[in-house]
């Protein structure tokens, strides 16, 4: 399934295209980097949740690919 990146007030945000489940990363006040994957229950898979803190963004960015199933890629 397709992932869409979201306007977010702070971080990136991405949401599948069935509207079921969201990826979201974004910086937290110590300097850390937070990437969370929330999944509704009404998806044919059902619910999931998972939070997981990084020291860099590159990191985070990483984590976020891989939880919406796609590989990252490398920026220049």
């Amino acid at each position: 399934m397709e992932w869409h990146e979201q306007s977010a007030e702070s971080g990136e945000r991405w949401e599948r295209e069935d509207g079921h489940a969201v990826v979201w990363v974004r910086e937290t006040a110590t300097g850390d980097w937070a990437v969370t994957y929330d999944r509704l229950r009404q998806a044919p898979e059902g619910s999931a949740y998972r939070h997981r803190t990084v020291a860099t963004e590159a990191d985070a960015r990483s984590l976020a690919a891989e939880w919406r199933g796609v590989e990252s890629a490398v920026e220049s």
